[in-house]
């Protein structure tokens, strides 16, 4: 990327040496060292994600295209039940003589 050589980075550290002093000159390479060791984990972890995106999209231009899904099973409904008798005459039937009535077999059963 850039192209110092050693003479270049000598002459900085001359240069920075000269400006701030024996006593500041640690901390600041120190604070120095901390940037760039984080402007490269950024680039590294940058780097990473790109990789990992083109991967994905390539994983995904290889698979095979998605096929329509299948209509649901369902299940065969029960047979219907038998009609029910009706327990009173239909609205309108003349009534019941009191003999049926009696006998158990009319609306009004004994138990």
């Amino acid at each position: 990327m850039f192209d110092i050589g050693f003479s270049e980075v000598l002459v900085i550290f001359v240069l920075a040496l000269v400006v701030l002093g024996p006593e500041k000159l640690p901390k600041v390479a120190a604070q120095v060292g901390r940037w760039i060791g984080r402007a490269r984990g950024m680039a590294r972890q940058f780097r990473e994600q790109l990789e990992e995106e083109v991967n994905l999209e390539e994983a995904r231009k290889a698979q095979p295209a998605p096929r329509a899904p299948s209509p649901p099973v369902v299940p065969p409904l029960p047979p219907p039940l038998p009609p029910v008798p009706p327990i009173l005459p239909p609205v309108g039937s003349p009534p019941l003589s009191p003999a049926v009535m009696s006998s158990g077999l009319g609306p009004h059963r004994r138990w």
